[in-house]
């Protein structure tokens, strides 16, 4: 069994709950009682959602982190994800600004220290004006964080390993790191997963356990997979999560198909198997 066994979790979102009491049958059935949270539920409808982390301690389920979206993500093409994506965007800007604070006070009062989200497309060009601007806005959500002691991981995936290595060292935000996604660079285009986990390892917070298969035509999207059926080399992966010291949770995430439960399900079987 592999040692990251123990420290497994299930993405909220990849079981498509429309209550917490569904979220709590389907977690059930994964045979997980880990969970990442997306918390724009509680703050879209905190009358449904608004007392989950009290429902999740009764029944034993341990909230490990949030991750919150951001307005107005098209996911169609990869251009339009480009146009889209993050808090790039400024027409979404002051909008994403309170709903971004507000995620930040219901992960403080949920006790979190982790929350994920997508930045956006980050320029290869430190000059380009996108790169000046975004790292502007990463600071202040940082900053907003930091205050409620609280450490944020960008999702890896929409550029390439050295571009975000080369944006983390220029950001310089002790709370900033990384929540690593391979599939996502298989998704993206974006190169070998096991690579950009070597290149980005002191900045790893958190993995998500999503497998994909590359695209065969350039500038148009990957395959998302079931785990263990994809290109991510699962063995090397965790050998090197190993060699690199990392102890933080890992979440398996499903966001393509139709039985979300099951492929998850087959996702912990698929790690447990490994030595």
């Amino acid at each position: 069994m592999s040692a990251i066994s123990a420290r497994l979790a299930v993405c909220s979102w990849s079981m498509q709950p429309s209550s917490p009491e569904e979220l709590f049958i389907k977690l059930e059935q994964t045979g997980i009682s880990r969970l990442q949270l997306n918390l724009d539920p509680l703050r879209e409808s905190p009358e449904v959602w608004g007392d989950f982390a009290q429902a999740a301690a009764s029944r034993g389920v341990e909230i490990v982190s949030g991750m919150f979206g951001t307005i107005g993500e098209d996911y169609s093409t990869l251009e339009t994800i480009r146009e889209t994506g993050g808090v790039v965007p400024d027409a979404t800007w002051e909008a994403n600004q309170n709903h971004i604070l507000a995620c930040a006070d219901i992960a403080q009062a949920m006790g979190l220290k982790l929350v994920t989200f997508h930045a956006g497309f980050l320029p290869h060009n430190p000059a380009d004006p996108d790169t000046v601007k975004l790292t502007g806005r990463i600071r202040e959500i940082a900053g907003w964080f930091a205050e409620r002691g609280i450490a944020l991981a960008t999702e890896t995936g929409q550029e390439s390993a050295d571009t975000l290595r080369e944006f983390l060292e220029r950001l310089a935000c002790d709370n900033v790191g990384v929540n690593f996604d391979p599939a996502n660079m298989l998704l993206y285009g974006k190169g070998d997963p096991i690579a950009a986990m070597r290149e980005l390892g002191p900045w790893i917070r958190q993995v998500h356990i999503k497998d994909a298969n590359a695209t065969k035509v350039p500038g148009t999207w990957g395959e998302e997979v079931v785990v263990g059926t994809g290109e991510v080399d699962w063995k090397a992966l965790f050998a090197t999560l190993e060699e690199l010291g990392f102890h933080g949770d890992a979440c398996i995430e499903r966001e393509a198909g139709t039985q979300r439960v099951e492929d998850i399900r087959t996702a912990v079987k698929y790690v447990n198997s490994l030595p």
